[in-house]
């Protein structure tokens, strides 16, 4: 599985930005957005079900952070509306969990990541 992650950049606080995150080679069931703040852990933000559609959020995306998957596009979103400058980071898209969603050893494919900038 490859995945390539795309859609960051710098915005204010209280935009909105949609990472998107294509997926080729394999199918699988789950896929999950990560963020690292600098000098910080990677930490869980969402996870997908790409059978159902189904999701689950980190405490801090929750209500403001949508993920969702377009099957057909072989591709993951992650909505994020009213952003903060606590949301800057460098945004993963991963795959294929093995364990806990929420914890990222559990994952076994990730993208590149992409960097949202919130000014504040």
């Amino acid at each position: 599985v490859q995945l390539q992650a795309f859609g960051g950049g710098l915005v204010q606080a209280g935009d909105s930005l949609r990472l998107s995150c294509v997926a080729s080679g394999r199918a699988f069931s789950f896929g999950a957005w990560f963020r690292q703040a600098p000098g910080r852990e990677r930490e869980f933000v969402a996870a997908i079900n790409w059978n159902d559609g189904s999701t689950f959020y980190a405490n801090s995306a929750l209500g403001r952070f949508t993920g969702a998957r377009d099957a057909a596009k072989s591709t993951q979103y992650l909505q994020m509306n009213k952003l903060a400058p606590q949301d800057t980071a460098v945004y993963y898209c991963a795959a294929e969990s093995v364990g806990r969603l929420q914890m990222p050893t559990s994952w076994t494919y990730w993208g590149q990541g992409t960097l949202v900038t919130v000014s504040s």
